[in-house]
């Protein structure tokens, strides 16, 4: 498959966690900023491709080389087969949406459907995260056909939160809370706002580097998939009287309070030892 692979407003972050990818053979680069390909920007309208991907927000009078890259990104979408946004920013507007009003995603603006994406819905797939796993990515541009999800991310890695799989989750479950980054023991749902109960994604199933991720190594989910990212007070979760303001996905305030009172009624020793010892 020959594949254009096109920045907008972006910090290369996905472009640099693809590039850990394990079968970068399976790719043919048309044109990658990046990397050394055949075709300058300004000779993209003259070449055939398949797949065409997005890293970074849009903007309507942004100028990348020589090019209006809005306008030239919208060629470029009319050719494509498919088509795959890369990462938040290209999927909601990220980060830089926070700075300036004017960056959108293809598809999203945040929650809303933005003004840039016409009638591409179709064939186009989201793989959102900051930076978005490699996996994903090779996953979003290798399958022609994968269920979608309201966001158009694929069913496949979306589907489950990123709490799916964390191996804190006993800590969890009976309210046994780190009490600092890096511990390797403890939740940090609660004293550290981890984000995973309200995040889409496979992070604790699909692992970086095949290795960890940020759960395994004390540090809180950020939500990065979700169009609310990045969120204000980061590192807290936000609670009335110990119950959390907002439940986690999927899960009934009344049956949430229930397991959390019963839980609270416990003294897990096993756990709570485990904790102190690492303290």
């Amino acid at each position: 498959m020959r594949v254009v692979w096109v920045q907008g407003v972006t910090c290369n972050g996905n472009t640099h966690s693809f590039l850990n990818n394990s079968n970068l053979d399976a790719f043919e680069f048309v044109y990658h900023p990046l990397l050394p390909t055949p075709y300058t920007l300004e000779e993209l309208e003259k070449i055939d491709f398949d797949i065409l991907v997005l890293e970074g927000g849009l903007q309507k009078d942004w100028i990348r080389g020589s090019k209006n890259f809005l306008g030239l990104f919208l060629d470029l979408a009319k050719r494509a087969k498919r088509i795959v946004c890369v990462g938040s920013c290209a999927v909601y507007g990220g980060i830089f949406k926070e700075f300036d009003q004017s960056i959108s995603g293809f598809l999203f603006d945040k929650e809303q459907k933005s003004t840039f994406y016409g009638n591409f819905y179709q064939k186009t797939i989201n793989i959102p995260g900051c930076p978005a796993h490699p996996e994903w990515i090779a996953f979003g541009i290798l399958n022609e056909s994968c269920v979608l999800d309201e966001f158009n991310r694929p069913k496949e890695l979306f589907a489950y939160t990123v709490h799916d799989g964390c191996i804190r989750n006993e800590y969890f479950e009976w309210k046994v809370d780190a009490k600092d980054f890096g511990l390797k023991e403890g939740c940090l749902f609660y004293e550290q706002g981890c984000q995973a109960p309200y995040t889409h994604g496979s992070c604790n199933k699909i692992l970086w580097n095949e290795i960890n991720s940020k759960t395994r190594v004390g540090t809180p989910c950020f939500g990065c998939t979700e169009y609310t990212f990045p969120s204000y007070n980061l590192f807290s979760t936000k609670t009335y009287m110990g119950i959390p303001a907002k439940m986690p996905l999927g899960v009934p305030k009344r049956a949430y309070l229930t397991i959390t009172g019963i839980a609270k009624s416990f003294t897990i020793k096993r756990l709570e030892k485990r904790l102190i010892d690492e303290d």
